[in-house]
């Protein structure tokens, strides 16, 4: 976020449990206002303050406030409330993080008239998309080390808007219909997400190694886990970015040989089990030993997003399988028994960075997967077809030119 963060510094575990938090919560945000409230109740405790006020910096050139909140000794002050417009104004143009402390009113000497403010400009590459400032009414001063801390909130606050500008863009050209145009530059700054998990990364490893403390076992486990989970995430992401890019140019290579369809299903179906341990798949093959001209790989990568799906968004739900021939085309039906996808939602999914929104915040995903398998089975010269019933369950149909050769059982 700012040239002055400290990458060496070592945050101690309740600290790094709390940046962490906020990390989750802003990779899951639908709502930025409820997020920076998530965020205000994750770092109070780890980090002293009475206000905290977001500046942002608007289409019209202006700095304006958007958020505030006034807690612990704020919350006895509202009539004479101090938001810290100047300060927030001199951060955003010098791009520096500022300290100030202003007295309210010299003859009175109660401290809390003291107000200790700290102002951060939020930076997201080139840009400064604002200013978050921290008040504290009589104190303590700011130290070192509480300013690196409100760095790591700064930087997760200048994430979300960075994020929010982003979706309010996309909203704006798709209305003009020009969204294919920006999807292009969203490839590119949704690789600033790409940064958390990183950077979670680098912390927890960096705390691991730490020679002045030793980790119990459970914790060990527990912060080795993390890494692992946000490793797969990385690899997930830059994977799906990459396809995608390849995808939208036409340049993804394909290598097409004869493939058994049964084989196939059958490996992908040992693969999802061995991964998610409470997966229940129940595999039909109505014509076993049916080949087909595909790239396996990528035709594997299909079937797997589509359990993949099954196991996000139909937790505990039964996996059905069927292989089966219709007309001169290899029919493969995969569905589940889940809450399903409503009418509007279902000619949208096959769409870039579409996600249909669930209730679940936990649920994880950059609405490129099924984008990903449309454009490989297009490549196949085949189709996928997706059907769902609210309550009910929801079931992908792909479809695949038929060979009429077949190998033996």
């Amino acid at each position: 976020m700012s040239e002055n963060l400290s990458t060496s510094m070592v945050l101690q575990p309740q600290e790094l449990e709390a940046v962490y938090a906020i990390s989750q919560a802003v990779a899951r945000t639908t709502d930025t206002d409820e997020t920076l409230d998530e965020i205000v109740q994750l770092a109070r405790p780890v980090f002293i303050f009475d206000n905290i006020v977001l500046y942002e910096w608007d289409y019209e050139q202006e700095l304006e406030p958007t958020y505030a909140r006034a807690i612990g000794r704020g919350r006895f002050r509202e009539a004479d409330l101090a938001w810290g417009e100047p300060i927030a104004i001199e951060a955003h143009q010098n791009r520096k993080i500022l300290m100030r402390v202003e007295t309210v009113e010299e003859t009175v000497k109660d401290r809390t008239n003291i107000r200790h403010m700290l102002s951060l400009p939020l930076i997201q590459g080139d840009d400064c998309l604002g200013a978050l400032v921290f008040i504290r009414f009589g104190g303590p001063e700011y130290t070192p080390d509480h300013i690196h801390l409100a760095e790591f909130f700064g930087a997760h606050v200048a994430q979300l808007l960075g994020r929010q500008q982003l979706v309010d863009r996309i909203a704006s050209l798709e209305a003009k219909r020009r969204l294919e145009g920006l999807q292009d530059d969203f490839i590119s700054m949704i690789s600033h997400e790409l940064i958390t998990p990183l950077g979670f990364i680098k912390g927890y490893a960096t705390t691991l190694l730490r020679e002045d403390t030793t980790w119990e076992a459970d914790t060990r486990k527990e912060f080795l886990l993390i890494i692992d989970e946000e490793s797969d995430r990385l690899r997930e992401l830059i994977g799906n970015l990459m396809d995608s890019s390849r995808l939208q140019a036409d340049n993804l290579q394909m290598t097409f040989q004869m493939t058994r369809l049964d084989t196939l299903l059958k490996d992908i179906s040992l693969r999802a089990r061995a991964r998610y341990s409470n997966l229940v798949i129940d595999l039909d093959i109505q014509t076993p030993g049916l080949q087909i001209q595909a790239d396996p790989t990528r035709l594997a990568q299909v079937f797997e997003n589509i359990i993949i799906n099954a196991v996000k968004y139909a937790p505990g739900s039964l996996v059905k399988i069927k292989q089966d021939t219709v007309d001169k085309y290899a029919c493969v039906r995969i569905s589940d028994d889940g809450p399903g996808i409503a009418r509007e939602h279902l000619d949208k999914i096959f769409q870039r960075f579409y996600r249909v929104p669930t209730s679940d915040s936990t649920t994880r995903g950059s609405g490129l997967g099924l984008y990903i398998c449309q454009k490989i089975i297009q490549a196949h010269h085949g189709e996928i077809i997706a059907e769902s019933v609210r309550g009910k369950g929801t079931s992908f149909l792909v479809k695949l030119p038929l060979q009429q050769q077949s190998l033996p059982v």
